[in-house]
């Protein structure tokens, strides 16, 4: 197993995400990595957490990555919201994304987490999704 293959993968998932016409449509260019500094727009996407674990198999070294992407919102409605959470699942589910490093086997999504926040002023949406890699 190796984690090598992270950061092309984060790198992968960035790219489409940001670059969809879908995901722009509905949020602009406020997709982050890491969340800038300031006054946040009132609907953006945000890349989250990361688990990994070990999938190596006879034919090389493989992982397997579950990672969330968040949508969140200041509207109290959930369905700005949920519109973008769509279009992000369109754009990763089975999904099939070149990685400077390793090869993508699958993407697929897992499974989402709607709640409010900020006092239910907002709301946010966590998408889970599992990719296997393998490393070259």
């Amino acid at each position: 197993m190796s984690y090598a293959v992270s950061a092309a993968l984060q790198s992968a998932v960035f790219a489409a995400i940001s670059s969809d016409p879908g995901v722009v449509a509905i949020v602009g260019t406020a997709v982050y990595d890491a969340l800038p500094s300031g006054t946040l727009p009132g609907l953006y996407v945000s890349l989250g957490p990361e688990n990994v674990r070990a999938e190596d198999d006879k034919t090389g070294s493989g992982s397997a990555h579950r990672f969330v992407i968040s949508v969140i919102t200041d509207v109290p409605g959930f369905r700005a919201a949920k519109e973008a959470a769509g279009a992000v699942s369109d754009v990763l589910h089975e999904a099939d994304l070149t990685l400077s490093r390793g090869r993508l086997v699958s993407l697929r999504f897992e499974r989402a987490r709607a709640y409010q926040i900020d006092k239910s002023a907002g709301r946010r949406i966590d998408l889970t999704f599992r990719a296997r890699v393998e490393d070259n």
